[in-house]
């Protein structure tokens, strides 16, 4: 199933939500190629994706880690890697990843942006990113796994709609073969549900028999930004504009 919509007014056109959707693609077909090259877009992914290790400085100078048939991402200690939290959250690693990541921030973070202005967005955009990649580097610090992608970012926004707006109602794509339903759920069912796959999913990281298991989805980055998202809600939005939008969606409903 995938998120389609709510049933949330808009007082004004969320231009700073379409400002990041843009970004995002601009980056991925102007500065990535688009995937087209693959030896490009993992260098892309080595250079500004965030190592972990690299991070922290505990992952050994060249231990490398293997991104394609002929392509390894070797761990450095290149002075850009301090930017890496930041530059991380505007990379993808395929058009799939930039879809599903580019639908759930404007579904959900149109809404987010409506309660708080611009600017407030943005700044909670990005602190939200820099807590997923914070909670990341908790759980395997010595990682040499590059990690890409707006996904932590997009997970404080969810975290931030739960808190506003609970009770709104989201409309959910569902397709199996030729069966195409939308059906209509309360938020804090739909986020709450996504919220604990995530957890059910990076479980297997935190074991020491097999820590990589579920390497290639970073599931606690998206736990922190959502947590994060979830904590910053109320000191972000504005309480007049959350009002007028609960307000308008009563009488709309």
């Amino acid at each position: 199933m995938f998120p389609i919509g709510d049933d949330l007014p808009m007082l004004r056109r969320p231009w700073a939500t379409y400002g990041l959707l843009l970004t995002l693609l601009a980056v991925w077909v102007l500065f990535q190629g688009a995937g087209l090259n693959h030896e490009w877009l993992a260098a892309t992914a080595c250079n500004w994706g965030m190592l972990p290790g690299e991070i922290t400085h505990l992952a050994k100078i060249g231990t490398g880690f293997q991104v394609g048939p002929e392509a390894y991402c070797l761990v450095d200690n290149s002075p850009n890697n301090v930017l890496t939290p930041l530059t991380s959250m505007f990379l993808h690693g395929s058009w799939g990843h930039l879809l599903s990541n580019s639908l759930f921030l404007y579904v959900f973070g149109k809404s987010v942006e409506d309660s708080m202005g611009r600017v407030r967005f943005i700044a909670l955009y990005l602190l939200c990113g820099l807590a997923a990649a914070a909670a990341h580097i908790a759980v395997d610090p010595s990682s040499p796994i590059p990690t890409v992608g707006a996904s932590g970012a997009i997970a404080g926004m969810l975290g931030t709609y739960l808190g506003l707006y609970p009770r709104a109602r989201v409309r959910m794509l569902f397709i199996f073969f030729f069966l195409i339903r939308v059906f209509s759920l309360p938020a804090f069912f739909v986020l709450l549900w996504w919220a604990g796959m995530q957890v059910l999913g990076g479980l297997p990281q935190l074991t020491s028999l097999n820590p990589e298991v579920s390497a290639g989805i970073a599931f606690w980055a998206h736990v922190g930004g959502f947590v994060a998202g979830l904590l910053l809600a109320w000191l972000f939005a504005d309480r007049q504009k959350v009002e007028r939008r609960r307000a308008w969606r009563r009488q709309y409903a």
